[in-house]
């Protein structure tokens, strides 16, 4: 049934938006929204080291990035805590056995409006940018690097200094 649901068709990049009477922000590209670069985590960073460096830097959330620059999911403030108190992860462990793995991202010339679909169900979604790289040897290919954080905060701030009524 996903396949006649307009949002998840959205979402995923199957459609353009279909929205009729869209908000004046609706086309904008995500690049407009002038996130600040991310907090990003090794894989290998103790759940105890991420806590102390999530609540120095003032974030709740950051992205886990391999050094191969595979994106492996989300470690958030909360959900590293509960897990830590609740037993399931110990202070020792990586921030691997607490991130989220399942996570949408969305490219700098998305529109809002795709955002916005995005944000109805997740929390966050982590801004990527594709960009060619090469070897030594010439040989190239396509890395996705990680840009920024978005959540519906963010946009709605956006929103509410650019009104236009």
């Amino acid at each position: 049934s996903k396949f006649v649901n307009d949002k998840w068709m959205i979402k995923n990049g199957f459609l353009n938006d279909v929205q009729e009477n869209k908000p004046w922000w609706w086309n904008i590209k995500v690049q407009k929204l002038n996130l600040s670069a991310p907090l990003i985590l090794l894989p290998e960073v103790s759940c105890q080291k991420a806590i102390e460096i999530l609540q120095e830097k003032g974030y709740d959330q950051a992205p886990v990035v391999a050094e191969s620059g595979l994106i492996l999911g989300m470690v958030t403030l909360s959900n590293t805590l509960t897990s830590v108190l609740a037993g399931k992860a110990e202070f020792s462990d990586p921030v691997t056995k607490v991130i989220y793995d399942q996570f949408s991202k969305i490219g700098l010339e998305d529109s809002l409006g795709k955002l916005s679909c995005i944000l109805e169900n997740d929390h966050f979604a982590i801004v990527v940018h594709e960009q060619m790289q090469f070897d030594g040897n010439g040989s190239s290919l396509m890395k996705q690097m990680v840009f920024g954080v978005v959540t519906a905060m963010d946009l709605l701030t956006f929103v509410s200094r650019n009104d236009k009524k």
